[in-house]
């Protein structure tokens, strides 16, 4: 019998890719896509709902009743925003998403893309890091069946895009070099879709995968 797939984020770069990897698989029954915006993708799988407030969901909505995993992927890059709608997205929203699912499905699996450095001590002087360390934290603290924390490093994507500001031109620009520091420092974006979606769907005795644990699940 097929998973109950809800994804947020879906509109992202691994989002995107998370949710095109969820459709094509035979071992997912249907998605629930938690969406800001209409992505325009048509499939009998999708069910996508868009959502203007994600610190009030509706707890009694149906697709609430019956899912199996969760994969979420919204985010907002530094610089972004202000510093505290910064906190609202990265900290806030995942964790009113993980309360509202909570009671009503025990056996959840719930995995969250993170990022390198992510910091449970909550003390890093980096913004990024701290409050990737607290909602680890919080949701780790939740009791699901089961919680995954994805840390990649540098993401590359392997779709041109614009980049959203100068350091990730530069970034895509020196990839080539970036990637013969080791296998903690990079992936592709199709890499890490591919790793969220495994361990999604098959499990993982590691709470928290970084970089190079992501790539180990695709050679597997």
């Amino acid at each position: 019998m097929g998973k109950n797939v809800l994804i947020t984020g879906a509109t992202g770069m691994i989002g995107s890719l998370v949710l095109k990897h969820c459709l094509e698989s035979d071992e997912v029954a249907s998605v629930i896509s938690l969406a800001r915006r209409p992505s325009g993708i048509q499939h009998e799988k999708l069910n996508e709902v868009i959502i203007r407030d994600f610190l009030h969901l509706d707890e009694n909505a149906a697709y609430f009743n019956s899912v199996d995993v969760v994969f979420y992927c919204l985010g907002v890059y530094t610089g972004a925003v202000d510093r505290k709608t910064f906190r609202t997205i990265m900290v806030d929203y995942p964790e009113a998403l993980g309360k509202a699912l909570k009671e009503r499905t025990p056996h959840l699996k719930f995995c969250l893309l993170s990022g390198a450095g992510a910091d449970r001590s909550e003390k890093s002087r980096f913004m990024f890091a701290g409050d990737k360390g607290a909602i680890e934290n919080r949701l780790s603290e939740m009791d699901f069946a089961a919680f995954h924390a994805f840390r990649p490093g540098y993401i590359y994507p392997v779709t041109p895009r614009k980049e959203p500001n100068f350091s990730y031109r530069l970034m895509r620009w020196l990839y080539p070099v970036i990637r013969f520091f080791g296998p903690n420092t990079s992936i592709k974006s199709n890499e890490l879709a591919e790793a969220m979606v495994k361990v999604g769907l098959s499990g993982s005795e590691q709470e928290i995968l970084e970089n190079r644990d992501l790539l180990k699940v695709i050679d597997k």
